[in-house]
């Protein structure tokens, strides 16, 4: 049993058998139960109930099975809505290198409100996303999540091909729409220059998807 800021935290034990090896395997992606244990374990850290999620993992807060292409990653960037501080809270106790991320193999990484380049009025259309109760928390924690088109026009924005993959695989799926998304660009938060590539590799992207 492991203990954070001078208190008992049941969910840093690893296994008997994993901590006999003296570390806990990696996962490959984060499924939505491990994000679900993410954020109540946020809770437990920071005491609070409401999370915003920024990340390319925002994308469990409207799917709970989307491509495995878009799991890729292994950590939630998330803070707390009303207390957007208490991220380093966040950082400290389940972000990377933490016993957390030791024993479970994912993390949270504590960000805040400036760190979405998501198109205006994106904190409107926040998708709400309840946890399931766990048995060692009081919390019923809730999560913000960006909502698919502004989570991909962020990553978008981020403008790494892994991004582009991302947002290609959204758009392949059906999960979001080019013509919203091209409409929603020049909402973007990011130089004139900036946007106009988005909106010119994103006529290109869905001018193929469209094809027979």
């Amino acid at each position: 049993m492991q203990t954070t800021y001078g208190k008992t935290r049941p969910w840093l034990a690893c296994s008997a058998s994993l901590s006999a090896a003296g570390s806990c395997k990696r996962l490959a992606k984060l499924r939505i139960h491990e994000f679900e244990h993410l954020l109540v374990a946020a809770a437990e850290v920071t005491d609070l109930q409401e999370f915003v999620v920024i990340g390319s993992q925002a994308i469990l807060g409207s799917i709970d099975s989307p491509p495995e292409s878009m799991l890729q990653s292994l950590e939630a960037d998330l803070y707390p809505l009303d207390a957007p501080e208490a991220a380093d809270l966040i950082d400290g106790a389940l972000g990377d290198g933490s016993q957390f991320h030791v024993a479970f193999g994912y993390d949270a990484h504590g960000v805040g409100p400036k760190t979405a380049k998501a198109p205006k009025g994106w904190q409107e259309r926040l998708v709400k996303r309840e946890m399931p109760p766990r048995p060692a928390s009081k919390h019923t924690v809730l999560a913000w999540c960006l909502e698919p088109h502004g989570l991909v026009l962020s990553k978008c924005a981020a403008g790494r091909e892994r991004d582009w993959a991302y947002a290609a695989a959204a758009l392949e799926a059906g999960i979001v729409e080019g013509p919203i998304l091209r409409q929603r660009v020049p909402d973007l938060p990011i130089p004139t220059q900036g946007r106009e590539h988005i909106a010119r590799r994103l006529a290109q992207i869905t001018a193929s998807d469209a094809r027979p």
